[in-house]
C-alpha cells in the first residue's frame, strides 16, 4: 500500500504535468484566436476532454490522503492546495475552450486586432506559466509578482472595452468583432484571475499565511487570526 509521501509526491508530479498540459492548451487557444486556425481551435476543444479526465482523477485520488488521518498541519496543506489548484486550472481550461469557440465556425473578420489586446494576452499566457512555475519551485517570491500584475491586467481590460465602445461609435470596428474581441478579453482577464488564485494559494502552502486582497491593490499577506 503506497505511503502518504509517496501518493502526496505522486499527486504533485500529476498536477504539475496537469499545470504544463493546461498552459500549453491556452497558449494554442490564443494562438488559434490571432491566427483564426480553426484546426488548432478544434485541437484545443478536445484537449480538454483529458483535462477534465486529470481533473477528476486528482480529486479522487486526493481524497484517500485526507483520509489517511494525517495531523501535520503542512501535509495537510498540502494535500487542500492540490485539490484547489487542481480546479483552478480545470476553469482556466475551461476558458482556453471559450476563446477557441470564438474561432470554429465563425467567419474571419476583416476588423484590426487592437496591439493592448495581443500585449495583455501575452502578460496572461506569463501569469499562468510563472504561477504554474511558483508553485512546481516552491517559490512564493514569484507568486507574489504574478499578483502584483493582476492590476495590469485589470487596465488592459479597461482599456480593450472603452476602445472597442468608441471603434464601434466610429464606425472603424464592427459590433461583430467588438463583441468578439470584449469576450476574448473576459476570457483572458479570468485565467489571470485564476492564476493570482493559484499563486494565493502556493503562499499560503509555503507561509501559511493568507494572502489579503484590498481595494488600494495587494498587500503582504498576514498570519492567520488566532480564535
Amino acid at each position: 500500500m503506497p505511503t502518504f509521501a509517496a501518493s502526496l509526491l505522486q499527486l504533485q508530479s500529476d498536477l504539475g504535468t496537469q499545470g504544463d498540459r493546461v498552459l500549453t492548451m491556452v497558449s494554442k487557444a490564443v494562438e488559434a484566436y490571432f491566427d483564426h486556425d480553426e484546426a488548432k481551435a478544434q485541437d484545443v476543444v478536445k484537449l480538454d476532454d483529458a483535462i477534465d479526465a486529470v481533473d477528476v482523477a486528482i480529486e479522487r485520488a486526493s481524497i484517500p490522503l485526507l483520509a489517511m488521518g494525517q495531523t501535520d498541519e503542512s501535509a495537510i496543506r498540502k494535500v487542500l492546495t492540490i485539490v484547489k489548484v487542481n480546479n483552478e486550472l480545470e476553469r482556466i481550461a475551461d476558458c482556453g475552450v471559450t476563446i477557441a469557440e470564438q474561432v470554429i465556425g465563425h467567419q474571419r473578420l476583416p476588423d484590426p486586432m487592437p496591439s493592448t489586446f495581443r500585449v495583455m494576452a501575452n502578460s496572461v499566457l506569463g501569469m499562468l506559466r510563472d504561477s504554474n512555475r511558483a508553485l512546481a519551485t516552491s517559490n512564493a517570491d514569484l507568486a507574489r509578482q504574478v499578483l502584483l500584475f493582476d492590476d495590469t491586467v485589470d487596465r488592459f481590460r479597461n482599456e480593450l472595452t472603452m476602445q472597442a465602445q468608441e471603434q464601434v461609435a466610429l464606425g472603424a470596428i464592427s459590433v461583430r468583432f467588438a463583441f468578439r474581441i470584449t469576450g476574448a478579453t473576459r476570457s483572458m482577464e479570468r485565467i489571470a484571475d485564476h492564476s493570482t488564485n493559484i499563486c494565493e494559494q502556493t503562499i499560503y502552502l509555503l507561509t501559511g499565511k493568507i494572502v489579503r486582497h484590498r481595494p488600494e491593490g495587494w498587500s503582504d499577506p498576514t498570519a492567520p487570526a488566532i480564535r
